[in-house]
């Protein structure tokens, strides 16, 4: 309950002052701006003076705060979870600057060619050696390399493929699954 005296600010607004005067749930107040102002009690928050909130900042133990201080806190981050059963895949970046040493004199279509090729020829290798997953890196850029790369998929029979992991790959890397039939 407020009484004559008591510091209070208004809820909803940006203003503080001092109760004048308390007639039921109607609060008279003197703003700090000298201005008289009604509100109801339930607009109001009784807010403590500072004097008192010196002598409570006093009774906390300094010494608690230094220690936490230095002590160090220990870092969290989130690391990626493996299955001890899952191997890692092979990575094959088709990226061009990865493929040769010196691109001069390539054309845009020598350069698409040369990738899917080199992405074909792993793709077979992964077959006939039996590799369950790849993953390709092909980047994001304007999606072309990655557009061939589905076509070529598509292809194959037995044959799945989807985005990378994007936590570690993001949008430019394509994995790569080989249904294995048993012999």
């Amino acid at each position: 309950m407020l009484s004559k005296g008591d510091k209070v600010s208004v809820l909803d607004e940006a203003i503080n002052g001092v109760v004048v005067s308390v007639k039921n749930k109607e609060v008279l107040i003197e703003t700090e701006d000298g201005f008289m102002m009604t509100f109801f009690v339930n607009e109001l928050l009784k807010i403590q003076d500072t004097s008192n909130l010196m002598n409570s900042i006093k009774r906390i133990n300094l010494d608690e705060i230094t220690k936490e201080k230095t002590e160090p806190k220990p870092r969290s981050f989130v690391k990626e979870r493996k299955d001890k059963r899952e191997i890692s895949a092979p990575e094959f970046d088709l990226h061009i600057e990865k493929l040769v040493p010196n691109k001069r004199g390539m054309s845009n279509y020598d350069i698409l060619t040369l990738q899917t090729e080199t992405a074909k020829r792993h793709i077979e290798f992964a077959i006939r050696n039996r590799i369950p997953k790849i993953v390709f890196i092909h980047g994001v850029g304007e999606g072309i390399l990655k557009s061939e790369l589905d076509f070529l998929l598509g292809r194959y029979d037995g044959v799945d493929f989807q985005d990378a992991n994007y936590q570690k790959y993001g949008l430019g890397a394509t994995e790569v699954y080989f249904r294995q039939n048993a012999k």
